[in-house]
């Protein structure tokens, strides 16, 4: 990871408990953020050209109230994770968070401990380095009944692989290997650039996150082509197969009887490192990394025909809200713009998208959409409902390499550090 510039905006709150937690408290006026040693996460990394500063907020976002003025602080939860990268909740009624390590490792937390056995390790099948690895986790709506999960892992050759699992029907706390099964593989001709998210939408669906296929400034124009999956957020029927593959596409698809995949749902995205869904509203929320100079948020309003159904996001003709190919006078019709945007300066690099907050832990937050910096490890709030264009508002100024948040059952928000450890948002 290369070095960064570091610059302190607040003094951001740690309170140190849970496991592995006896490292002092309470602590606070932290401003050196440390270097993250070993394998980085580069695929949120997006290079350092034309530094630009923080987009200006306009008048709706100041009206907020609420998610802007919340006041927050980190709690830790677990340390010692090998490069985790996503934490979820199987929403079971067992209390369980499940975290992805990108070594290719699920582990399980409960009552503060890490279980010494994994869930699942996919340790030797999983290609490693660069952006490569275990990158994502879903389970089923009805896990509790089928015990179905859905893992999203670059194999050995460097190609994205959507795999199906089925938890022991003796054991709960491990994964019975021999139940996997093959949904989809997507060839990739480079090493960056994989998405890696899933996540089920409102609708039943499985919603498959993949970059544009590697490189620097798509030399393919896979984002905007519709003849390849790459650049895109797929909508996918696992409850069912077609012909030789293990999934159904849904007839509602924007792309079924037309020109274009039949699982394409969105397109014009760089590297949807991480996506979410609004548990309240439905509503569809992208964190799309950028090139070298504008990270962007993207919300997908449902409406009756689903969230943002066939939405073109305009990567690689924009970077954000801003023309990169061409640099200047591009075309804009048909491309839909981010709610909110912002710039490399200040050690920023690649944005973490997050969650739209529907806890009870700090009110106040409550119907903001919380995401980060890779980099700079600030963390901001942008209200779910502002018209765009938005700004973001500077919840905390952190010393993590913040590769996700998660939620769990009940809705409360946890912070991935990529260096290995976990936290919960409390209260500040």
């Amino acid at each position: 990871m290369p070095a960064r510039p570091v610059r302190g905006r607040h003094n951001p709150t740690f309170e140190g408990d849970g496991m592995r937690a006896g490292q002092g408290g309470l602590v606070r006026g932290r401003r050196v953020r440390a270097m993250v040693s070993g394998l980085a996460l580069t695929a949120l990394v997006a290079g350092t050209a034309n530094a630009a500063p923080m987009s200006p907020a306009p008048g709706p976002l100041r009206s907020l109230g609420a998610p802007a003025d919340a006041k927050i602080a980190l709690r830790l939860k677990a340390s010692g994770l090998d490069q985790p990268v996503f934490i979820t909740s199987a929403r079971d009624g067992t209390g369980r968070l499940f975290i992805v390590e990108q070594t290719g490792r699920i582990k399980i937390l409960k009552n503060g401990v890490i279980r010494s056995t994994p869930f699942l390790s996919l340790a030797g099948i999983v290609s490693t380095g660069f952006e490569q690895g275990l990158l994502g986790l879903a389970f089923h709506p009805n896990y509790k009944t089928n015990r179905k999960l859905y893992v999203h892992f670059t194999n050995r050759d460097g190609d994205s692989v959507i795999r199906e699992y089925r938890a022991s029907a003796t054991n709960k706390n491990v994964v019975a290997t021999s139940t996997k099964r093959k949904i989809l593989k997507v060839s990739q001709p480079y090493a960056n650039h994989n998405g890696g998210m899933l996540a089920f939408g409102p609708d039943g669906f499985l919603y498959v996150g993949l970059g544009d296929g590697g490189s620097a400034g798509d030399p393919g124009n896979r984002a905007q082509r519709l003849d390849t999956l790459l650049g895109k957020i797929l909508r996918i029927d696992v409850n069912g197969t077609s012909g030789s593959r293990n999934y159904r596409t849904p007839s509602t698809n924007p792309f079924v009887g037309v020109p274009g995949r039949n699982e394409i749902w969105q397109y014009g995205l760089r590297n949807p490192w991480r996506f979410s869904f609004d548990r309240a509203t439905g509503n569809l929320w992208i964190g799309d990394v950028g090139q070298g100079s504008w990270e962007e948020v993207d919300r997908a309003v449902r409406t009756a025909s689903g969230a943002g159904r066939g939405i073109n996001w305009g990567w690689r003709v924009l970077e954000g809200m801003h023309c990169f190919n061409p640099s200047s006078g591009c075309d804009t019709s048909g491309k839909t713009m981010p709610l909110t945007e912002y710039g490399h300066g200040s050690g920023r690099c690649s944005v973490t998208g997050g969650y739209v907050y529907r806890g009870s832990a700090v009110p106040a937050l409550r119907g903001g959409y919380v995401f980060a910096d890779y980099c700079s490890g600030e963390i901001w709030v942008v209200a779910a409902g502002a018209a765009a264009p938005a700004a973001a508002t500077l919840l905390l100024d952190t010393n993590l390499r913040i590769t996700s948040f998660g939620e769990n059952a009940s809705g409360e928000l946890f912070v991935v550090d990529h260096g290995g450890r976990l936290y919960k948002i409390v209260a500040g």
